[in-house]
């Protein structure tokens, strides 16, 4: 092997050094799992398992959708040193939107979807145009749309206070399950399908990672030690079965989560794969350097705020879906959710930094922060301090991280 290659594998002389520099030169992404799974084991201990039973970690998971659909379009926004404060509202407004086209107009539910979608990138770009054109700061730009979208909502909903959503297909957005597959005398109670997706989603991961080492490795790039590269995927095996296994149990997985899941691949591949992905970070990382190097800063801000918008329609149908209705309350604090799980799930303030993956991950965060707490009987004021010292740790987690590699 040569020297380049021997030096492309770390190799300090035992495998606690070895785990501790991993540790160290992974913190920012390694940090935020490390938080999810000390805040599930507490709960799992506090509430003599309640918090880790199959309906509740279904329940937990369908909680989760609508703001983590926010918070991967929110981790895109803060990337390019933005912010928009209209998101919450605008959910709101476009999910009452839904709730008139499907008990009022009558129209299809497809229909209703894909317009209420297009409102959603439409409003995105209104959001855009005074921040991109302009040059107005998108904190005023976006709060404007935060009154504007809570006028509107109050406006469509002041008739009746809250629209009932009877549509079936519509409301199983939100509170249905994927079917399963015919009983086949094995497993009878439990969600076969369920099992399958999980068992194929463990064998795609080992494969994808090991296709990643083996061409990193052809390059000389730095890889993880064998034996940390194996626990790792021994970890997430583990993980990902048990979680499977939990859901199975119950009704298997809601269409709620597949639509996050499809949301969070969509979106990690565009960031990751694509020109456009390289391009956000480019101008996150450095506005007038992009500007420079031939990339469109004002394109860059109308697609992500029109992706913002198109989120924030697909969280406002999810949560009407779930709740089958829509009301004059619906959509507040979202964003301040979506933001809190964005910097939770390591978006950084500066911009420029943050994954997609990330995302989901300051969701389960927060909304189990939110669940566990509930089962536990603690009262809503103490729950938003315990969720603003979160937020403030996650913050002062991104710099100090960011002073320590410098």
């Amino acid at each position: 092997m040569s020297v380049q290659k021997m030096q492309s594998v770390l190799q300090p002389r035992t495998f606690v050094e070895n785990l501790q520099r991993v540790l160290r030169q992974n913190i920012r992404e390694y940090g935020m799992y490390i938080a999810l799974f000390v805040i599930m084991a507490i709960f799992a201990i506090t509430t003599k398992g309640t918090f880790v039973s199959s309906r509740n970690l279904s329940n937990l998971l369908n909680q989760t959708g609508y703001i983590a659909v926010l918070a991967v379009g929110m981790t895109l926004v803060i990337v390019i040193r933005q912010i928009d404060l209209s998101v919450g509202f605008l959910a709101g407004f476009l999910g009452a939107v839904a709730a008139i086209a499907l008990s009022r107009w009558g129209l299809p539910v497809i229909v209703v979807v894909l317009l209420v979608l297009a409102l959603g990138a439409l409003a995105g770009l209104l959001t855009a145009f005074p921040v991109a054109k302009l040059g107005i700061p998108s904190f005023v730009a976006s709060l404007a749309g935060w009154l504007i979208y809570r006028g509107a909502l109050q406006l469509v909903t002041e008739g009746s206070g809250t629209i009932i959503i009877a549509d079936e297909a519509f409301n199983a957005l939100g509170n249905g399950f994927i079917p399963d597959i015919p009983n086949i005398g094995i497993l009878a109670e439990v969600h076969k399908l369920t099992l399958l997706l999980g068992i194929v989603a463990i064998v795609s991961f080992m494969l994808s990672e090991m296709n990643g080492r083996r061409k990193k490795l052809a390059y000389n790039f730095e890889v993880l030690p064998r034996e940390l590269f194996v626990l790792k995927l021994l970890f997430v095996a583990v993980v990902v079965g048990a979680i499977t296994w939990i859901l199975a149990n119950y009704n298997g997985i809601s269409w709620t989560v597949v639509i996050m899941l499809a949301v969070v691949g969509v979106y990690h591949f565009i960031t990751t794969q694509t020109v456009l992905g390289r391009h956000i970070y480019a101008v996150g990382g450095n506005p007038d350097a992009a500007e420079l190097s031939g990339i469109s800063v004002k394109r860059i801000i109308y697609m992500v705020f029109g992706s913002m918008g198109l989120l924030s329609a697909l969280s406002g149908i999810l949560f009407a879906a779930r709740l089958t209705s829509a009301s004059t309350t619906a959509g507040t604090l979202f964003e301040l959710d979506a933001i809190a799980a964005a910097y939770v799930g390591g978006v950084s303030a500066a911009g420029g930094v943050g994954r997609v993956t990330g995302s989901i991950i300051g969701a389960l965060v927060m909304t189990s922060l939110i669940n566990g707490m509930n089962l536990m009987g603690v009262g809503i004021s103490y729950q938003y301090i315990v969720r603003g010292a979160v937020l403030a740790a996650a913050v002062i987690f991104d710099v100090y991280t960011r002073r320590a590699s410098r």
